[in-house]
C-alpha cells in the first residue's frame, strides 16, 4: 500500500485584501495601517518591531469598518508600510535600501528615508540590519505593491461603468498636531487628483462635525492619488488624513475615546459624497 501523499503546506495569508462593495460610486484605500509582520522581516529589523510600527497609521482599517458594513468597497493592504510603501512610485526608491544600488535618493521623501521600502526613521536612525536583495525587492512588489494597484485600477474601472463620476478616498492618519492646527487634512495633489467641488464638499462634512481642516497642508497625497486620479475622466481621488490623537490613546496603538466619532467621520463621508456622486451612466446620456 502507497503511503500517504504529505498535506499540501497551508496558503499563505494575503498580503492585500479586497472587500466588494454592494454599490455606490465610492472605493476606499487603507494602505498604511497593515500589521502582518513575517518572521523574516522581524528578523531583518535592528530594533525590532516597534521600530517598524512607529510607520503604521494605526487602526485605520478598523475606523473604515463601519463605511464598509455601508456597502462601500475597499482595498486594505494587510503587508505592512516597513514591508514595502504601496503609496509611493517604484522610482522612490532610496539606493541604500537594494544592496548593490549607489547614487542618491531620487525624491524628498526617498532621502528622508521613507520611500518605496522604508530605510529609517527620525530619532531611531536605520530600521534594518542590511539592504535586500534585487529578488526580494521583486517579491514584495509582486505580493503586494502591483496587486494593490491592480485592485484599485480594477474597482474603479467596475465603478466607472456604472457611474459618471467614482471617488477612491485614500484613508491616512498623521501624528498628532499643535494646538491650532488643523485635525483633518483633505490631499487632493494641488487640484489635480479630484474636482474641487468634491473636496469642498468632503471638507464641508467634516466641519460639520466638528472637526478643524485643513488642504494639502502638510500632506498633498501620494501616489495613490497621482496614478488613480483622473478628474477630467471622472476618477476622483482624494486623500484623508486623521490627527491620530482624535482617535488613538496615547500610546497610539489602542483606540481612545474619540474612536466612534472618527469612524463616524468616515461613514458620513462615503454616505454623503456618495449621495453627490449617484448619477449612473444611463440617466447621465439622458
Amino acid at each position: 500500500m502507497a503511503a500517504a501523499s504529505p498535506p499540501p503546506p497551508p496558503r499563505a495569508a494575503p498580503l492585500v485584501d479586497e472587500i466588494g462593495g454592494r454599490g455606490g460610486p465610492i472605493l476606499l484605500s487603507v494602505p498604511h495601517s497593515g500589521r502582518d509582520y513575517s518572521p523574516d522581516l522581524l528578523a531583518r529589523s535592528r530594533l525590532g518591531q516597534p521600530s517598524l510600527e512607529q510607520l503604521e497609521d494605526p487602526l485605520v482599517d478598523r475606523l473604515v469598518a463601519g463605511a464598509i458594513d455601508r456597502g462601500v468597497g475597499a482595498v486594505i493592504a494587510r503587508a505592512p508600510r516597513a514591508m514595502i510603501d504601496v503609496n509611493r512610485a517604484l522610482d522612490e526608491l532610496d539606493p541604500a535600501a537594494i544592496a548593490g544600488r549607489s547614487g542618491a535618493p531620487p525624491t524628498a521623501r526617498a532621502r528622508a528615508g521613507l520611500g518605496l521600502v522604508p530605510t529609517r526613521l527620525t530619532g531611531l536612525g536605520a530600521l534594518w540590519r542590511s539592504p535586500i536583495d534585487e529578488a526580494e525587492l521583486e517579491r514584495r512588489l509582486a505580493q503586494v505593491h502591483r496587486p494593490y494597484h491592480a485592485a484599485l485600477a480594477t474597482g474603479m474601472a467596475r465603478l466607472a461603468s456604472r457611474w459618471s463620476d467614482v471617488l477612491l478616498i485614500d484613508c491616512h492618519s498623521m501624528p498628532p498636531r499643535r494646538s491650532g492646527e488643523a485635525n483633518v487634512v483633505f490631499g487632493d495633489r494641488h487640484g489635480t487628483s479630484a474636482a474641487s467641488w468634491l473636496v469642498e464638499a468632503a471638507e464641508g462634512i467634516a466641519r460639520r462635525r466638528g472637526f478643524t481642516v485643513a488642504r494639502n497642508l502638510p500632506f498633498a497625497g501620494g501616489h495613490v492619488l497621482e496614478r488613480h486620479g483622473r478628474p477630467e475622466e471622472g476618477l476622483h481621488a482624494i486623500q484623508v488624513e486623521i490627527d491620530r490623537a482624535t482617535y488613538c490613546k496615547r500610546d497610539a496603538r489602542t483606540p481612545g475615546p474619540g474612536f466612534d466619532r472618527v469612524a463616524m467621520l468616515f461613514e458620513a463621508l462615503v454616505t454623503e459624497l456618495g449621495a453627490l456622486l449617484s448619477n449612473p451612466l444611463d440617466a447621465a446620456a439622458e
